[in-house]
């Protein structure tokens, strides 16, 4: 009976999911973790929670980061994309 950590508590998608609140959730996975006060078992979940999180919000900051690259003005005002800069995080 594994869940397979697609739906949250409140029965959405991590698709569904506003940045901002899957954020949120990893900060709070965060401060739990960080208390020492979980068993072993209930922190691995909490781990594997937070990497499915942490991906979503790097995918969705990617997103993001292109949506702005197509939306830049030159100096004469017309739209144009810039190449994308090789993420730091790209290289882990």
């Amino acid at each position: 009976m594994a869940e397979s950590g697609k739906k949250s508590a409140s029965g959405v998608s991590e698709a569904e999911l506003p940045f901002e609140e899957a954020l949120k959730k990893l900060e709070t996975i965060v401060e739990a973790m960080e208390s020492g006060d979980l068993p072993l078992e209930t922190l691995l979940q909490r781990f594997e929670e937070g990497t499915r999180l942490v991906k979503f919000c790097q995918s969705r900051l990617e997103q993001a980061e292109v949506q702005i690259q197509k939306l830049e003005k030159n100096s004469a005002g017309q739209i144009t994309t810039k190449p994308i800069a090789a993420s730091p995080l790209a290289n882990e």
